[in-house]
């Protein structure tokens, strides 16, 4: 007998393609601004600091309804991306993986700044006095060093995606084959009556997929310090 059925698979699917794409997405952003708090000296930082961590405090569903209410519809971002570019997010699984950004986006931030912060800025200055530009730089001795932090936060974000629930459910609904992710297989299995061994079977995926993205973080983590040598 199969371990999942073929729409419990489906749920397990969407998830990782949702939480690769939400990650993938956002990961060059939170670099951004992590060096922006980071090394940053301007009015406004402590709000901006406070906006990209606000996610981490707002309760899940306040997050997607306001994607509801920017992306949706009758939103004035989600009119402007359909009138320019066809492009539907709300009840899709591209809205799903936004959602999901959204709400791991301060997990990558924070790890990516503690990492940046952790930089011995006397080898930045060593490399400009030998006529290193800003780029060559950041490619050469800033990327590297920071690098643990950065697959740190990108592999917690990934395990975060896999288990979020209350924004995605409130921005794309509960479509199965279209955003049905995971966590709602899960929703659904525990609200329908015999579905406790679905929702057992499912919740002892998402258990495994957590554990093992936590435990690949910090694997990697410290390898990646090793190998610099901190």
């Amino acid at each position: 007998m199969a371990l999942l059925t073929a729409e419990e698979w489906s749920a397990v699917r969407l998830s990782l393609q949702v939480a690769t794409s939400s990650v993938a997405a956002s990961l060059p952003i939170a670099v951004l601004i992590s060096l922006v708090l980071a090394r940053g000296r301007f009015p406004g930082k402590a709000l901006l600091d406070a906006l990209v961590h606000l996610p981490l405090v707002l309760p899940p569903v306040v997050v997607g309804w306001l994607l509801l209410v920017l992306f949706g519809a009758q939103g004035p971002l989600g009119r402007l991306l359909h009138d320019l570019f066809g492009i539907r997010l709300v009840f899709t699984a591209e809205g799903a993986a936004l959602a999901t950004a959204v709400m791991g986006f301060p997990l990558m931030v924070r790890a990516v700044r503690l990492s940046i912060e952790a930089i011995d800025l006397g080898l930045e200055d060593a490399a400009r006095t030998l006529g290193a530009g800003p780029l060559d730089r950041f490619v050469t001795i800033t990327l590297p060093l920071m690098s643990p932090g950065l697959l740190a936060g990108a592999i917690i974000a990934f395990a975060a995606g896999l288990g979020e629930f209350g924004a995605v459910i409130t921005f794309v609904s509960n479509i199965p084959g279209e955003t049905q992710t995971l966590t709602l297989a899960i929703y659904t299995a525990v609200q329908t009556p015999g579905g406790e061994g679905t929702a057992a079977r499912l919740a002892a995926i998402s258990f495994s997929l957590a554990l093992a993205g936590l435990l690949a973080s910090e694997l990697l983590a410290r390898r990646m310090r090793a190998w610099l040598g901190r």
